[in-house]
């Protein structure tokens, strides 16, 4: 199987898509000299200006002429840059876009892919910084991705462009060059998790680069006897309530770990809804940020991230 980046499989996976369907086309700031990370190397040389297009500093804009363009036909993957700018087109997204299948009886749909690369990445500071999944999914009509690893980038983007609705696309700046080899042939389905570590001792539900670390703490566990299950859930809406639920129950014992502030994160949704259907043998945790702004100050940023040995030494103190 061939060894791909984190950024190489979406950027593969997105241009083979534009190879079979010529509806899908890219539109955002710096699509011309390959996006900000990367992600669109090649394409504009390969498809031409019309297909990858560059757009104004106008994000509103860019988002609502997608949304005009997805309705008449087009598959759109619009690009963000950073998941905090895109929050400069918010209405169009939430009132709009989400919407539009619902409001119009499924005589209209809006199916795009709008890219918002996530997270902390070394002293980017306030407003380059965040992780907003939580707030995607809130709302009813969108489809929200947070891929952790090569192989789900490339199968995730294949869906997400194949999709008929919105697609909030969330894949995090601090892995891009993360290498892996990617199966072209795996399927992929929204709402399955995959099993990062298996065991029975407890299971620790966690998404995006998180739960790339939560792999890392299961494999510190399992040298001193401590078997993790560990479940990425990969989307979280639609999410994997059911081999959560069934994982929890099996071990007794949840923890919760995302980078994201863990004030009204999806974490409490996923403990909600274990204790709800559930039992449990202790108390469940959750790990994540606090609620603050992400500093510059490295020494400061550190003090915010969520890292594999603060989620083993929480499972440690849970499996006593």
């Amino acid at each position: 199987m061939p060894v791909m980046t984190y950024a190489g499989a979406a950027l593969q996976a997105l241009r083979e898509a534009m190879i079979a369907d010529p509806r899908v086309w890219c539109v955002g700031e710096d699509l011309g000299r390959g996006g900000v990370f990367g992600q669109y190397k090649g394409l504009r040389e390969e498809f031409g200006e019309t297909r990858i297009s560059d757009a104004p500093i106008s994000e509103a804009g860019i988002m609502g002429a997608a949304f005009g363009a997805a309705m008449v036909g087009t598959r759109p993957v619009v690009e963000m840059r950073f998941a905090d700018f895109a929050l400069c087109a918010t209405d169009e997204l939430i009132n709009q876009i989400a919407k539009a299948r619902f409001m119009f009886g499924g005589q209209s749909r809006a199916p795009m892919v709008i890219r918002k690369p996530m997270g902390m990445w070394r002293s980017s500071a306030a407003q380059h910084s965040q992780s907003l999944e939580a707030w995607y999914a809130h709302i009813p009509g969108l489809v929200v991705a947070v891929p952790a690893t090569p192989q789900d980038n490339y199968a995730m983007m294949r869906a997400a462009i194949a999709a008929d609705d919105p697609v909030v696309y969330l894949e995090h700046k601090d892995i891009w060059l993360n290498e892996a080899e990617v199966d072209p042939e795996e399927p992929f389905t929204w709402g399955t998790a995959r099993r990062r570590h298996a065991g029975g001792d407890l299971t620790v539900v966690s998404w995006s680069n998180t739960a790339n670390l939560a792999a890392e703490a299961a494999d510190i566990l399992a040298a001193e006897g401590i078997a993790a299950d560990v479940l990425d859930l990969r989307s979280l809406w639609p999410w994997d309530r059911q081999a959560v639920c069934e994982s929890a129950g099996r071990s007794g014992r949840l923890l919760v770990a995302h980078e994201s502030v863990g004030t009204a994160g999806f974490g409490a949704e996923v403990v909600a809804t274990v204790v709800e259907n559930t039992s449990l043998t202790c108390p469940p945790r959750r790990l994540a940020s606090p609620r603050s702004l992400v500093p510059y100050a490295p020494n400061l940023e550190d003090q915010l991230r969520v890292t594999a040995d603060m989620i083993a030494d929480t499972a440690r103190e849970m499996c006593r």
